[in-house]
């Protein structure tokens, strides 16, 4: 028996949840009827464990136990699934907390289970009794009082733990009318008896498996009963779980969850946003990233709440309910533009358009309806990197609903101009998406403006009426006049392979700007074709592309 929980000895646990939880995955999703009838919560407590076994496997072997408790949290952090996997990844938090800088003995042990219970209740905007939260309680309450011994209290840990699942069954209505144990309960309950396992058994140095003797808890069977929709789950914990409901009719209607950049400050006022858009709320993390879990009618406002707090990233949507649409036969692509001509030009060549002003994005619920307008698989064209992330957000809403969506990475509008030169609906949808993502990025882009007060770019501290000229994405020059730094940037996009120019003239720019660039590229490179659009985009005098 191990007489402190190592680095070793947490590396060997970490991937025996993993294993356990994936050996009963399709037992534990059939348990799942709350909050959501939607069996996913073995699966996602799965990948959850799965991701912070890979977090230690990725770690240098001889890493102390404050840097292999730490990536272990995080790993659970970043992999978290689901309103289960992210209450679970908090409390190995918890534990890290406690266990980091700790010797791992039993009254680490003890102290931690106290601190993951906390922080994980903390986590939950409305804790509910009868769920995984109750069953942590219990365990840790069972081990107050235990001697100091590593063993003891992770026997008396998991044991606790089985005895405080059979119990939710009387504490939450949804789980009594149905016969059943709480799901995530019952995956919390297969992570405590792993521990005990790995610490009682003291796990073999070379095999992922418990020794062949004196197991603490016995193994997990399935065993049928003569009625079709019932099966029993473990014989110990006398799990009764009826065949899976289906999903969700009378909630809301969207599981929304996503990492996100952001401080303290702003996540607090975005729990208060997302706590009143809809329930099941868990927040979690901190020093910059958060993982963010609600269940929501309107994804679009759980994402975009998300976007006003910092930066969301790793977005998914899951429908949670019956299909509201079924998008018709029809290839199509959407397009968002910052422009009346530009708007044209999109929309001329076939594709459904989303407006936005200069400097903003577009609501979720805008790029929602012009996929659905689109047809059954839809091309994104964002246009713009501020756009792209609320375009994923929107690819995930469209494709619970049943569509197949592609967003391909255009930052810049010549850049979806290209794209959409290349689209061909008789293609293979893939093929298709291919083509066009490979035109965009064969198409270099700049455009140029002029500063509206003092600012410090990468070519240099720039001061108000100063005209800075953009290649790629980056501040390039800093010049004077507003027509020779576009001759300039101009010069800067073409190379020796380059076949097409394409400038799209702004609302309002001065006539002469567009003809510099034609001039000096008609001098210069009497090769090329150059293509001039009227685009009528504020804010930027006159967008430059090279194919």
């Amino acid at each position: 028996m191990l007489k402190e929980l190592d680095p070793p000895a947490v590396r060997r646990w970490s991937r025996h949840c993993a294993t356990s939880l994936g050996r009963a995955r399709a037992e534990i999703d059939a348990l799942n009827v709350f909050p959501v009838p939607d069996g996913d919560t073995g699966t996602n407590l799965h990948l959850t464990l799965l991701s912070a076994a890979d977090a230690l496997d990725v770690l240098p072997v001889g890493a102390d136990a404050g840097a292999t408790w730490a990536a272990l949290a995080r790993g659970a952090l970043l992999g978290a699934r689901g309103n289960s996997g992210v209450i679970v990844s908090q409390a190995l938090k918890g534990l890290a907390d406690t266990l980091g800088p700790a010797r791992g003995d039993g009254a680490d042990l003890r102290a931690g289970l106290a601190r993951a219970a906390e922080t994980a209740r903390a986590a939950v905007a409305r804790p509910v009794e009868g769920t995984l939260l109750t069953v942590l309680s219990a365990a840790a309450r069972a081990v107050r009082d235990a001697p100091d011994d590593l063993a003891a209290v992770a026997r008396l840990a998991a044991e606790e733990a089985r005895r405080a699942l059979r119990r939710t069954t009387g504490q939450l209505d949804v789980l009594s009318r149905n016969g059943v144990v709480d799901a995530g309960a019952a995956g919390l309950v297969i992570v405590l008896e792993s521990l005990a396992e790995v610490v009682i058994e003291a796990y073999s140095e070379r095999h992922e498996v418990p020794a062949p003797a004196g197991r603490v808890v016995p193994e997990a069977r399935v065993r049928p009963v003569p009625e079709a929709r019932v099966r029993v789950l473990p014989e110990a914990g006398g799990w009764i779980a009826p065949e899976a409901t289906g999903r969700h009719a009378d909630g809301p209607g969207y599981e929304v969850m996503y990492l996100l950049d952001a401080g303290a400050g702003e996540v607090s006022r975005l729990r208060a946003e997302l706590d009143a858009l809809g329930d099941s709320l868990v927040v979690v993390g901190g020093e910059g990233l958060w993982n963010v879990h609600v269940h929501v009618d309107d994804a679009g406002a759980a994402v975009e709440a998300g976007l006003r707090a910092g930066r969301p990233h790793r977005i998914r949507v899951t429908w949670l309910g019956a299909r509201p649409h079924e998008p018709g036969p029809v290839r199509g692509v959407v397009a968002v533009a910052a422009g009346d001509g530009l708007a044209g030009l999109f929309a001329e060549a076939g594709a459904v358009v989303v407006r936005r002003e200069p400097g903003s994005v577009p609501p979720v619920a805008a790029l929602v309806r012009a996929i659905r307008d689109a047809g059954a698989e839809v091309a994104v064209l964002p246009n713009d990197a501020a756009v792209y992330d609320v375009a994923v957000a929107a690819a995930e809403i469209a494709r619970e609903e049943g569509a197949t969506v592609s967003v391909l990475p255009t930052r810049a509008s010549v850049q979806g101009l290209a794209a959409l030169a290349v689209h061909d609906p008789l293609r293979r949808f893939d093929d298709d998406v291919v083509a066009m993502t490979d035109a965009a990025g064969h198409t270099r882009h700049g455009h140029v403006w002029v500063a509206d007060r003092a600012a410090v770019t990468s070519a240099g501290l720039c001061r108000p009426g100063e005209v800075l000229g953009v290649v790629d994405g980056e501040v390039a020059l800093i010049g004077a006049d507003l027509a020779a730094t576009a001759v300039e940037v101009a010069r800067r996009l073409v190379s020796g392979g380059t076949e097409m120019v394409t400038l799209v003239i702004g609302a309002g720019a001065p006539p002469e700007v567009p003809r510099a660039v034609e001039d000096d590229l008609e001098r210069t490179r009497p090769d090329l074709e150059i293509v001039v659009y009227e685009g009528g985009q504020g804010g930027y005098p006159l967008l430059i592309g090279a194919e």
